[in-house]
């Protein structure tokens, strides 16, 4: 594993156990095994880092998807959503992310970019299986995604993974007819 990722997993690992707040440059260059001029010299700053953290999500999430039935079918779309809602450390990212950019205005239009491209790839992801989606039906899925997720991470029972399926199903079957 090269360095960049070895930085990227560590922040990961660090969003998963504690939150953004873990994100410091000591407690990441620990978690990764780099001197902290490593760390700057591949993120100079906390934005720079959580926008390597998002796009490094952003394809780990795309490969994932890619391993699913390549058609795409309801079903399919249903295990692909479970499963990105449930991942801790998506939604400890996600909530990093909004946090930060909503502290430090220059964040925003990464994070504008960084959506749009997740809504592009569920776009994509939807049209292969068979769903003509229209950007507010992308957003839907989207939000219902995320926010199952948070609930799911805030919660962090059975109770609560059962309900994320049961919404989840309803969204994909709400695609389905409109």
């Amino acid at each position: 594993m090269d360095t960049r990722t070895r930085i990227l997993e560590a922040a990961l690992g660090l969003l998963a156990k504690g939150g953004a707040q873990e994100l410091t440059q000591p407690r990441i260059a620990k978690a990764a095994g780099v001197r902290q001029s490593h760390l700057t010299y591949y993120f100079p700053t906390i934005h720079d880092l959580l926008q390597g953290i998002a796009k490094y999500t952003l394809d780990a999430m795309t490969a994932e998807l890619a391993r699913h039935d390549p058609n795409l079918r309801p079903v399919s779309l249903l295990d692909a959503a479970v499963e990105t809602s449930g991942d801790k450390r998506r939604m400890r990212m996600v909530l990093g992310l909004v946090s930060t950019a909503d502290r430090e205005p220059k964040l925003k239009p990464r994070m504008r970019e960084f959506l749009k491209e997740i809504r592009q790839g569920l776009a994509q992801m939807l049209k292969a299986g068979g769903f003509e989606a229209t950007p507010d039906q992308v957003a839907f899925l989207h939000s219902v995604t995320v926010g199952q997720g948070i609930l799911q991470l805030a919660r962090d029972n059975e109770e609560a993974r059962q309900e994320a399926q049961r919404v989840l199903q309803m969204a994909v079957e709400f695609l389905r007819r409109s």
